[in-house]
C-alpha cells in the first residue's frame, strides 16, 4: 500500500504520513522545500518500518500536476491513497503587486489539486480501489476581506471534491474533502505565544487531531468532514453581521 502526499514535509502533511505510517503505508512525501522533505523522509524511515520517499516539487507551477503522475508512473509508484494537502496562505487587500502570489494560489489550490485528483483518480478507477483526500478549509465558507483569494480557492475544492465523489465512488474510489477549522501549523505565521493560547483554549486544534478524524472520514468514505465546533457556529455567525459593519472592521484592522 502506497500513499502520496503533498505538503507532507512539514504541519498537517507530515502528521498525514505519520499516522498512514502507523497504518502500513508506504509515502512518497512530495514539497517544495528539498532539504525539508528530505529530512523528514529519513526521520519516518527511522521510525516506522515502511519505505518513505521525498520527491522535491514545486507544485504551483501550471504542469505540476501531470509531471508528478508522470514521475510516479516512471518509478513503478501506484498510490493507493492521495492526500491532496499542499497549500499557501497569505493575508492582505489584494493589489496588482500581488498577480505572481494570485497565479501561484491558483495553480496550487485549483489546477493541480484538480488535475492530480482526475490523473490518480482515472488510474485507481481501471483498479477498482482508491482514496482520495482533498484539503478544503472552513473558509470556504468565509467570503471576508483579507482571505479574498483564499476562501474562494477553497470553496472551490469543497465543491469539487463533494461532486468527484459521486462520480468515482461507483468504481470503489472513495473521495473525502475535510474543511479544518484553525489548525497549529506554520501556514498562518502566527506568534508562538498566540498559537500555544489559542490551542489551550481550543480554538486552534492540534495536527494530529485534526489528521485523526479526516483520515477517520476517509477510510470510512465520507463526502465531506468538518471537524471543530468552529464549524458549527463562525460561519453563520459572520454570514450575519451587515455588510457596512464588515466594510469598517476591514478598514480597522487591515
Amino acid at each position: 500500500m502506497v500513499a502520496l502526499i503533498t505538503g507532507g514535509s512539514s504541519g498537517m502533511g507530515l502528521e498525514y504520513a505519520r499516522q498512514l505510517a502507523e497504518k502500513g503505508y508506504d509515502l512518497v512525501l512530495v514539497s517544495n522545500r528539498a532539504e525539508e522533505v528530505t529530512a523528514a523522509a529519513s526521520a519516518l524511515c527511522a521510525q516506522f518500518p515502511v519505505k518513505v520517499e521525498g520527491h522535491f516539487q514545486d507544485l504551483a507551477l501550471p504542469s505540476a500536476a501531470d509531471e508528478l503522475f508522470a514521475w510516479c508512473q516512471g518509478r513503478g509508484l501506484v498510490p493507493d491513497v492521495l492526500v491532496n494537502n499542499a497549500g499557501m496562505f497569505f493575508f492582505k487587500e489584494l493589489s496588482g503587486a500581488d498577480l505572481d502570489r494570485v497565479q501561484a494560489m491558483l495553480n496550487l489550490h485549483v489546477t493541480t489539486i484538480t488535475r492530480l485528483s482526475i490523473l490518480f483518480g482515472e488510474a485507481m478507477k481501471q483498479r477498482g480501489s482508491g482514496y482520495i483526500l482533498i484539503v478544503s478549509s472552513m473558509a470556504a465558507r468565509l467570503p471576508v476581506p483579507g482571505i479574498t483569494l483564499y476562501a474562494a480557492t477553497k470553496a472551490y475544492l469543497r465543491s469539487f471534491g463533494r461532486s468527484l465523489s459521486y462520480e468515482l465512488r461507483p468504481y470503489g474510489v472513495g473521495v473525502t474533502t475535510v474543511c479544518p477549522a484553525a489548525i497549529a501549523t506554520p501556514l498562518y505565521k502566527l506568534k508562538p505565544s498566540l498559537m500555544d493560547l489559542g490551542v489551550k483554549l481550543r480554538v486552534i486544534h492540534t495536527p494530529k487531531w485534526l489528521v485523526r478524524r479526516a483520515l477517520w472520514a476517509l477510510f470510512h468514505r465520507r463526502r465531506v468532514v468538518s471537524p471543530s465546533f468552529m464549524n458549527v457556529y463562525l460561519p453563520p455567525l459572520i454570514a450575519l453581521l451587515p455588510g457596512p459593519l464588515v466594510q469598517w472592521l476591514w478598514k480597522r484592522f487591515k
